[in-house]
C-alpha cells in the first residue's frame, strides 16, 4: 500500500514500550508501508520532519554538497530564526546558493506561520493512551495527531483511557476511539486477514525515540488475555472482557529474537495467567523458549545487529540513530587507552558521525569494518547474566494448587508477583506465600493498593504481613503501595481521588515515607518500624506528623522538633482534637492564622509549615544546622 504511518505515544513517563504500537509497526510493515514512531516534544517532532523536507529541496538545488551534514545547523535556524544559526550553514559554499538561502527562509516562515498545518503528510496516524490522570497529555497528542493526518477518519485512538473513556475522549476531540484490542481480522483493512493483537512486536521502533523505558531489555508477550475476576478498581474486565486461556509465545519470541537480538528477560503482561487450564502448555513454550532453570543470557554484538538491519533495510531511522549512540558509548569505554579513542573519534569526525543529525546510513555502513573489531572485542568479553520470567501483573493468590505451583516453579519467576489487594485475601495470600516457598521460590513482589476502600490501617497490616514473613520464611518480598485512582468520573482525569477512609495528609505521609525507601519495601523489621511505626498507633501517629519532619526524620528528631510536636499533641483535649484534626486532614497550612482563632492550635500547626525551603536556603539557620547533623551522622556510619 506504501501509506505514511506515524504512530504517537503521548509523552508521559511509563515503566513499559507501547505494545499495542509495536505490534501496528508489524502490521504496517507487512502491508508494505512505511513507519515512523515518535514519543517526545511534538514541537521538536515538527521541526525535525520540515527539516527533512528542506534537506531534501536543498539537494535538488545543489547535489554537490551533502546537506544532511548540516541537519543540526539547518533544525537550529528553522526552530530560532537567528542569523548566526543561518551563517553556521554556510550556503555561500553553493554556487546555487542564490536559490539555496531562499528556500531556507521558507522553510523557517512555513514552521512558524503554522503553515504546515494546512499540508498533513501522514496517510494513517494512532496514537496510545494509557492512564486516565494523562488525560491533558494525551488530548494534546491527539490534537497534534489531528493537524498530521490527511484524512482524519484514518486516525486511530486506543489503548487504556480510549476503552474506558471513549465518550468523553470523543467529546473532547472529535475522534471516536478503539475500545479493546484489535482481534479480529480487518480491524483497520477490511480486506487485510491479519489479526494485530496476535502479530510479533516490532521492538526497532523503540530505537526511532530518545526516551529510555525503565523496564526494557525483555521479550514482551501475552500467554492469555483477560481475567476471570470482575474487581470494581480494575480496567482489564473493559480492555479485555473475554478470557483467552491460550496464546502461543514460541514463534513470537523466536521471530524477535532473530530479528532483532536476543533479550534477556520474558516479561509477561497477562493479567490472571494461573486462570488458564492449559497452564502446562505455556510452562513448556516459555522452557522451550529458553527460559530454564539456570539459564544464562549473554548479549549479543549489538553493533553488528544493527548494521545488518540497516543492510536489510529494516528501520533505517531507528538503526542510525542505535549505531550513532553505540559508537558515541565506544569513544567512552574506559577499557580503551587514549590512542584507540583519537582514532575512533577521528573516524567519526571524518565520516559525520559525531553527531545523530549528521549520521548517515552510508557512512555507518561503509565504515562498518573499522569499528567492528573494537565492538567484537566488547561484546567477546561479557559475561552471562542469568535469565529471568515475570509475570508482571501478578497471579492470583485464590487459584494457588500444587499443581500450578509445581509448574510454575519449573521456570525462573523472579519475581513472583502475589495480589494483595485487599486484607481480606489475608489467608489466601499467605497460603500462597508459602507453598511457593516450599518449591523453592524466594524473591516475591506485590502491588499493594491503598486509598479504595481499605482503612489506612489496613495498609499498614499487608506491609507488615510482608516484611514479618521475610523473616520467618528467609525469603525476599518487595511490597509497592499503589495509590488507587478512579477509572471513571469525576477524578480520573487527576490524582487527587481521597478514598472514603482516606484524607489529604495521610495520602501524603505515605508518599512522604515512601520517598525515603524508594517506592518500595522490603526485607527488615527495624527499618519497617523506624519507617512505617512499631504498631498500630505509631502508624496512626505518622500519618498526622509534619511532612518534613517525615522528610527529614533523624534531622528533625535530633533538633527535638519531633518531640515537642508530639508533646503539645498529647496535651490536647478531646475538643481540641477534634477542632484541629480536621484541620490537619485538609493539608493546607499556607494561611495558618485563618485555619483556627484559637492560639493553642495555631503553634502547633506552625510546626506543619514548609521547612524544606529553609534546608535547602544557605543563608538559613536550618540550613547550617543541617550541614553539621550530616557531618556527624557521617562520623558516627565511619
Amino acid at each position: 500500500m506504501n501509506r505514511k504511518v506515524l504512530l504517537l505515544e503521548p509523552n508521559y513517563k511509563n515503566k513499559f514500550p507501547p505494545i499495542a504500537l509495536m505490534k501496528l509497526a508489524t502490521y504496517f510493515k507487512l502491508c508494505g508501508d512505511q513507519v515512523v514512531f515518535y514519543k517526545g516534544d511534538l514541537k521538536e517532532f515538527v521541526i525535525n520532519q520540515i527539516t527533512e523536507e528542506c534537506i531534501e529541496k536543498l539537494s535538488q538545488v545543489d547535489s554537490t554538497i551533502k546537506w544532511k551534514l548540516r541537519a543540526d545547523k539547518i533544525a537550529r535556524y528553522i526552530k530560532n530564526r537567528k542569523a548566526i544559526d543561518f551563517d553556521s550553514i554556510k550556503t555561500n559554499e553553493s554556487e546555487y546558493s542564490i536559490l539555496i538561502d531562499p528556500w531556507l527562509e521558507h522553510y523557517k516562515k512555513y514552521f512558524h506561520s503554522g503553515e504546515y498545518k494546512k499540508h498533513p503528510k501522514w496517510d494513517w496516524v494512532g496514537v496510545t493512551t494509557l492512564f486516565t490522570f494523562y488525560w491533558d497529555i494525551t488530548i494534546e497528542t491527539i490534537e497534534f495527531a489531528k493537524l498530521m493526518v490527511k484524512d482524519k477518519r484514518n486516525l486511530m485512538v486506543g489503548g487504556v483511557l480510549a476503552s474506558i473513556q471513549p465518550n468523553e475522549i470523543e467529546e473532547a476531540t472529535g475522534i471516536k476511539p478503539y475500545c479493546g484490542t484489535l482481534h479480529s481480522q480487518g480491524d483497520i483493512d477490511e480486506d487485510n486477514k491479519y489479526i494485530i493483537d496476535e502479530l510479533p512486536l516490532d521492538y526497532s521502533i523503540l530505537d526511532e525515540i530518545d526516551y529510555e523505558y525503565p523496564d526494557g531489555g525483555s521479550f514482551y508477550s501475552y500467554a492469555t488475555r483477560g481475567c476471570i475476576r470482575k474487581c470494581p478498581f480494575c480496567a482489564v474486565p473493559i480492555l479485555e472482557p473475554e478470557y483467552q486461556p491460550y496464546l502461543p509465545l514460541k514463534e513470537r519470541i523466536e521471530r524477535t529474537r532473530k530479528l532483532y537480538g536476543d533479550q534477556q528477560n520474558l516479561l509477561l503482561m497477562d493479567n490472571n495467567v494461573l486462570a488458564s487450564e492449559q497452564l502446562g502448555s505455556i510452562i513448556s513454550d516459555i522452557k522451550e523458549c529458553g527460559f530454564v532453570q539456570g539459564a544464562k543470557y549473554i548479549e549479543p554484538d549489538q553493533y553488528r545487529l544493527a548494521i545488518r538491519n540497516l543492510r536489510l533495510k529494516m528501520n533505517d531511522r531507528a538503526y542510525i540513530r542505535k549505531s550513532y549512540k553505540l559508537l558515541k558509548e565506544l569513544n567512552e569505554m574506559k577499557s580503551l587507552n587514549e590512542a584507540q579513542k583519537t582514532e575512533i573519534y577521528g573516524l567519526r569526525e571524518a565520516n559525520g558521525l559525531l553527531h545523530p543529525e549528521t549520521c548517515t546510513k552510508e557512512a555507518l555502513v561503509s565504515t562498518y569494518k573499522n569499528f567492528a573489531p573494537y565492538f567484537h572485542r566488547k561484546y567477546a568479553n561479557r559475561k552471562g547474566r542469568l535469565r529471568y520470567v515475570d509475570f508482571n501483573q501478578g497471579v492470583d493468590a485464590r487459584l494457588f494448587t500444587d499443581e500450578r505451583i509445581s509448574l510454575l516453579a519449573q521456570i525462573p519467576v523472579r519475581p513472583l508477583r502475589i495480589a494483595f489487594d485487599d486484607i481480606k485475601t489475608e489467608k489466601a495470600y499467605l497460603n500462597a506465600l508459602h507453598m511457593s516457598k516450599s518449591y523453592g521460590m524466594k524473591d516475591f513482589s506485590n502491588y499493594l493498593l491503598y486509598n479504595f476502600k481499605d482503612k489506612p490501617i489496613d495498609l499498614y497490616h499487608r506491609l507488615k504481613i510482608n516484611v514479618e514473613e521475610c523473616e520467618k520464611l528467609n525469603v525476599s518480598i518487595y511490597s509497592f503501595p499503589m495509590k488507587y485512582h478512579p477509572i471513571k468520573g469525576e477524578n480520573s482525569h487527576n490524582r487527587d481521588y481521597i478514598g472514603k477512609h482516606w484524607n489529604r495528609k495521610y495520602i501524603r505521609a505515605i508518599q512522604a515515607i515512601l520517598n525515603a525507601t524508594k517506592g518500595k519495601v522490603g526485607r527488615g523489621t527495624s527499618f519497617f518500624k523506624k519507617a512505617f511505626g512499631k504498631n498500630e498507633e505509631e502508624f496512626m501517629e505518622l500519618l498526622i506528623m509534619p511532612e518534613t519532619f517525615l522528610l527529614f526524620r533523624f534531622f528533625f528528631e535530633d533538633l527535638g522538633y519531633t518531640q515537642s510536636w508530639r508533646e503539645e499533641m498529647t496535651a490536647l483535649t478531646e475538643e481540641e482534637k477534634e477542632e484541629l484534626y480536621p484541620i490537619i486532614f485538609k493539608n493546607d497550612f499556607n494561611n495558618i492564622e485563618l485555619l483556627t482563632s484559637n492560639l493553642k492550635l495555631r503553634h502547633i500547626l506552625k510546626y506543619y509549615k514548609n521547612y524544606r525551603a529553609d534546608i535547602v536556603n544557605s543563608e538559613s539557620e536550618l540550613y547550617k544546622l543541617k550541614k553539621e547533623f550530616d557531618k556527624r551522622q557521617k562520623l558516627d556510619f565511619k
